[in-house]
């Protein structure tokens, strides 16, 4: 389970390696404290041109179906279960055609001991940048005018998978996370083997998982009006 994550930086400087393209105009400021319908910035090719553009786009936490009266619903879609994905309606337009990923810093996860649950922040052993797998999608409002430019809204949710490691002693479920050398076939908006990506997505992640370190930190994340640096760091 990923129901927390870190964005410590934003732009060129968290997605340098996986060679975007096109950055958009409002993207999100640095968040230590990103929670379930927060907007950050994805990845994704877009189809639209000619070879795929790749853009880091603006995106709400929390995957808003197109069919979707209105985008309450992406409240309880902020994670998808990737063993689950291909017989759920919500997951699998998304997972054909509109896979992403997620830039982070690193993540939060609550460990659970005799019902005393315990922060730990998650993340690379180097500090570098932490890719987790993700799905979007575009939601039209009709409430809004075609000329509106908020007309169209874009969400996404991250995937994951069984906890492995010293991961799994934290909680029992961790991201997918993404090499970037599986970037572009994780993006591909052509494949037509959607199994066989996500099989290799999922199979990958756990060498991701076993370079990743953790560290208790404050309980004052629990609560999302708190948002600052110290956040992230070992509680004293």
């Amino acid at each position: 389970m990923c129901g927390r994550f870190v964005v410590a930086e934003v732009g060129s400087e968290l997605v340098g390696v996986l060679r975007v393209d096109v950055e958009g105009d409002d993207l999100p400021a640095a968040s230590f404290n990103v929670a379930p319908t927060d907007a950050v910035a994805v990845v994704l090719d877009s189809a639209k041109t000619d070879p795929p553009t790749r853009r880091l786009e603006r995106a709400r936490w929390g995957l808003v179906p197109s069919w979707a009266k209105d985008p309450k619903i992406g409240a309880r879609a902020f994670n998808a279960r990737s063993e689950e994905l291909e017989d759920k309606p919500m997951f699998r337009g998304a997972l054909a055609k509109r896979r992403a990923i997620v830039p982070t810093s690193g993540y939060y996860e609550w460990k659970n001991v005799d019902g005393a649950k315990t922060p730990h922040y998650i993340h690379p052993a180097d500090d570098g940048p932490l890719f987790m797998a993700g799905l979007y999608e575009w939601w039209r409002d009709p409430a809004k005018a075609d000329d509106d430019p908020a007309k169209w809204l874009l969400s996404f949710t991250i995937l994951t998978r069984d906890a492995i490691g010293h991961l799994g002693s934290i909680h029992d479920r961790m991201p997918v996370f993404m090499d970037p050398d599986h970037a572009d076939a994780w993006l591909d908006t052509s494949t037509d083997n959607v199994r066989d990506v996500l099989d290799a997505a999922i199979d990958a992640a756990p060498a991701v998982a076993e370079t990743l370190a953790d560290h208790v930190v404050s309980k004052a994340v629990g609560n999302v009006r708190n948002n600052a640096p110290g956040l992230i760091l070992p509680e004293e």
